[in-house]
């Protein structure tokens, strides 16, 4: 298979300074670059969102439709179709008890197994966001408990959508949720879409 990630290797940073800090989790910085080995160049500016990474959640039933939501994102000011999904902002929590905690927050639901498809970086050039994605099956509903939602999630709607209409939305050109692409697309095409061989 081809190398798709290299080892963990910093440019010089020669100044860095952030650029946003509004006290959420998420923060802007610009860093001052050089290219290793080329200290008599001109430092280039990047930014970069700093990013705690998330944990997204494809949850399918027993008739193979997936647990959605229908969200309103104010940066492409429109509603979205979108997975369960939320940040690994809690310190010591690996991205599955996040993964489990937003199936019940946003969801209302519990799974018995899970099964890790994925860990992607959602943009790079710019983020060090990287999304851990999850296939759960075996699902009991519970309820969001304490869980009350507020601004976007108070409007949130769940759907149950087939696997296979998502994929075929999906490759019919979009736009679409990338997170939601991303999910789908893996999990057809390891042939995990139907509940027999989800388990096999």
């Amino acid at each position: 298979m081809p190398e798709l990630a290299g080892p963990a290797a910093a440019w010089p940073v020669v100044e860095s300074e952030h650029r946003y800090d509004g006290g959420w989790v998420v923060k802007l910085r610009e860093d001052q670059l050089q290219r290793p080995g080329h200290s008599e160049d001109e430092p280039f500016s990047r930014l970069v969102l700093e990013h705690p990474g998330a944990s997204v959640v494809l949850a399918v039933d027993d008739q193979d439709r997936a647990l959605c939501l229908w969200q309103y994102r104010h940066p492409v000011e429109r509603s979205l179709l979108q997975l369960p999904a939320g940040l690994c902002d809690v310190d010591g929590e690996e991205p599955l008890g996040v993964a489990q905690r937003e199936l019940v927050e946003e969801g209302g639901f519990e799974a018995a197994e899970w099964t890790h498809l994925v860990s992607s970086y959602s943009s790079p050039g710019i983020s060090q966001e990287v999304g851990h994605y999850f296939l759960a099956r075996g699902l009991t509903e519970v309820g969001r408990g304490d869980f009350e939602p507020e601004h976007e999630e108070a409007e949130m709607q769940v759907r149950w959508v087939p696997v296979q209409e998502l994929a075929d939305a999906v490759l019919a050109g979009g736009p679409v949720d990338g997170h939601l692409a991303t999910a789908v697309l893996v999990v057809t095409g390891r042939g995990l879409a139907g509940s027999a061989r989800a388990r096999d």
